[in-house]
This record gives C-alpha cells, structure tokens and sequence, in this order.
C-alpha cells in the first residue's frame, strides 16, 4: 500500500482539466418534462394537461431561449492541446471553455466524437506547450490495483479520489463496452476525467456510476485506455470513427452447440445470417463458427466484434471457420461500418406494430436519449402492453427497450417477427428477449401462439 498519493497526485494534475460548456436552449414558460417532436411518451403527459406540454389540440406554449451550462472533466494527451473527455460532457454545446490547473482558461473545439464510446477530442490553442498525461495498457490492470481519479466532482473544482479496480471488462449497454470498474468515488461532474494506475499512466476514462441516488457509492465505471486510445487515434487523424465491419449476425456457441458441431470445445462465434456485406463477398454462410480472425483464436462473439472494429478497413483478413466439420481459411476485405450503418439508416423508418401482446416501434437516438441510453444503441421500444397478455403477466413494461430475441439482435419490426416465425417454424413454444430497462439487462422467455 502507497504511503501517500500526493506525489503521483502532483505530477499528473498539470494535465487534468475542468470542462464547461454553454447552450442555448429553448424551454417551456411552464415548468414540465420535454420531449422530441413526435415521442411516443409525450402522448401521455398531452393527454393529461401536464405542464409544459402542448395541449390536445396540438397548439405548442410559448418557447423562452435560456443559456444552459454544463460541468466535466478532461485531460490533455499531448504538448499541442489535445484533450480528451466523454461526448456526453460537450454533446450539443454551442461553446466548450476548458481551465486547466494552473486556473488559465482556453477556448476548445471539437474534433471529432464517437458516440459508440462517449469519447470526444478537443483541441485548444496555446503558444506554450501544456503538460500532458499518456494512456497505459488497461489490459495490464489487475483486480486489486489501485488507482486515482482526478476531475471535477460536483462542480467543485481540482479533487483527487483513490480507490482499486474492483472489476475488468464491464459490459453496460454498448457494442464496442470494455469498462473497468473501481470503487474510487466518481461522481456527477467527474465524466471525462482520468483514472490512473501508480505509475501516472491513464488506463481508463471515468464516465459513469451505479447509483439509486445519483451519488457514488463506490460503483464506478471508466472506459479501458486501450479502447479509448485506438477512438483518440482515428479522431485525430480522421475527425471520426472508422471502423471495420464484416457484415454478419452472430452468436456465442454454447457447450451444446459445440458437441452438436464436432467442436473440442466451445468458443469462437455462430453466423446465424449473413446480408450483403464482405462476408457474402467471401463466402462465408450461416452455420459457419469463426474461430480464427486475422490469424488469433475468436473466444467469443464480444471478442470477434472488438477484433473486427480494431481490423483496418479496406484490407483483407484471414478468418478461420469451421464449416461441416472441416476447418476452412478465407480472405474477407473489411468493410467500415459507419458507411454501412449510414445505408442502413436511408432508409424509411418503420412504425408501430403490434405483435404478442405488445406495442412495439424502432428506437430512434431521440426515444433511446430520453430512456437513458446511448444514442447509437439499437432495438424496439415498447410503447404498449396488452393488459390481458402474456407480456403483460410477465412483468414488461412501456419504456422497454427489446434487444435481442432468441440470441440474435433485433433493430426493427421485421427482425422481430422473422424471430418469432423462425421459433415457430422450429416448434418452440416461445422466444427468449433480452430486455433493457433503464440500462439493466434482463431476459424474459415469452410464450407464442400457434399461427391460426
């Protein structure tokens, strides 16, 4: 145990920095909850008067611009004045004002975001050379080794936690999620700052806390440094993400499936489909299990998903499939997936339906900001239950987010009723979903009918 954090204190706050940001915003004369144009739980606050809301008729109340401010923290990556903080801290501001530990304040711009992450890098213009921090090896962190936050909790300024990595490799609701969590006291206003290892290196991002009250208590996570370095790197290069995307649906592969399939033992990952992509372009089909890419085993579908990001994009990769018993090599030319996202999201947005005794409607980044989750993240929101429904007596609610039916993704209607034909046509008797209800996971195994 260090006798005292003061030394490793002193030498990296130089490079730590408050973050405030000013926008302009437009808010009700009448106090209320506000929600985009056309949400689907503005319905109800309409319906009942409540304040701040249009009424029945539709006719909007009067908007009043007012300058809203928000606080985080930050920490410069390199002598030019490059800093970087979580998206949320600087999402939507019209101006961004950083103050660095010596209390002289600099103007910042953003370069470029990725909210997959909640990374954002800044960049701050200074004829001195700023004292900067670099990132450590976040994989090298051990349960048990202790660490030290510094941001601005609060509001109130320059504060130094420690604590240890209670946990690695967290998972909260993100594709690309490797978190570390500690039990340092991270709390509103500390997003975006440093957590150190003992030797000064940041090894993780702090951005956010479990909490029934909004303050710490002493569940804390901080996004790993090798995630977040690979982002930095590609904003200041690119001023954006670029991504590899391989173009398939897959599934982890369970002990059943591997004695099923001839596998020693389980690992790797299922395709269960394969749309136009460079995985069609290759070859590969549904049924094959990855368990090679680029050369290194896949554990699993969390790691073939991190492993194809990281992949250059618009280069070949090995990757090693197990097709009909027979090991396989094939040469895939990653695709980016931001481009491919980007066509999918051209297209014309579904509505409601209704199927097995829900409401349901895509999520949209408006409805997901509302419920608390990432603006990337995917799925069918719940807008209605049937009372007298097997949903209904299972505990699922308005507010639901659906994720995934059966272990595979669901991002629209029609995903979600090829699942359940697909359960039909396979002879089961319902369909396991994986629910987020106000970020928390949870399954629920919904019963199916028959097709008259």
């Amino acid at each position: 145990m260090p006798g005292s954090f003061a030394d490793l204190a002193e030498q990296v706050s130089p490079a730590v920095v408050n973050i405030t940001t000013t926008a302009v915003v437009s808010q009700p004369t009448q106090g209320g909850p506000v929600f985009p144009e056309g949400s689907p739980f503005s319905d109800l606050f309409r319906e009942f008067g409540f304040p701040g809301m249009p009424g029945p008729d539709g006719s909007p109340q009067r908007q009043m611009p007012q300058r809203s401010n928000a606080l985080g923290s930050g920490f410069v990556i390199s002598a030019d004045g490059f800093i970087v903080t979580n998206n949320h801290v600087i999402d939507g501001a019209d101006e961004i004002e950083v103050e660095f530990y010596s209390g002289e304040r600099l103007a910042a711009e953003v370069v470029g975001t990725d909210p997959s992450t909640d990374i954002a890098l800044l960049k701050v213009e200074s004829e001195d050379a700023i004292p900067f921090v670099g990132f450590g090896d976040s994989d090298a962190a051990r349960v048990g080794d202790w660490v030290l936050a510094l941001g601005n909790p609060l509001g109130q300024g320059f504060s130094a936690s420690t604590g240890i990595v209670s946990a690695r490799n967290r998972e909260l609701s993100g594709t690309y999620d490797d978190y570390l969590q500690t039990d340092a006291a991270i709390n509103r206003g500390n997003s975006g700052g440093p957590l150190f290892n003992l030797k000064g290196e940041v090894i993780g991002v702090n951005t956010a806390i479990l909490s029934p009250n909004g303050g710490s208590i002493g569940i804390g996570f901080s996004m790993a440094s090798n995630v977040v370095s690979e982002v930095v790197d590609q904003l200041r290069d690119f001023g954006e993400t670029r991504r590899g995307w391989l173009g398939v649906m897959i599934q982890d592969v369970t002990e059943e499936m591997a004695e099923a399939l001839g596998l020693d033992e389980p690992g790797g990952a299922m395709i269960t489909d394969v749309p136009e992509g460079p995985a069609q372009d290759a070859g590969l089909k549904a049924g094959d299990v990855i368990t090679a890419f680029g050369g290194e085993p896949v554990e699993d579908t969390r790691d073939l998903v991190r492993r194809v990001a990281d992949a250059p994009v618009g280069e070949p990769v090995e990757v090693t499939i197990q097709r009909d018993g027979d090991e396989e090599v094939l040469d895939v030319t990653i695709g980016r997936r931001e481009t491919a996202q980007g066509e999918a999201q051209s297209d014309e947005p579904e509505g409601e339906t209704e199927l097995l005794g829900l409401t349901v409607t895509p999520l949209t980044p408006e409805m997901a900001q509302e419920l608390g989750a990432p603006r990337d993240a995917s799925g069918l929101v719940i807008t209605g239950i049937d009372a007298s429904s097997a949903a209904a007596e299972k505990g699922l609610a308005a507010g639901d987010v659906i994720t995934e039916v059966n272990q595979q993704p669901v991002g629209s209607i029609a995903d979600l009723e090829a699942r359940v034909q697909d359960a039909r046509d396979a002879g089961r008797r319902s369909v396991l979903m994986l629910i987020r209800r106000e970020g928390a996971p949870l399954f629920v195994a919904l019963p199916i009918a028959e097709e008259e």
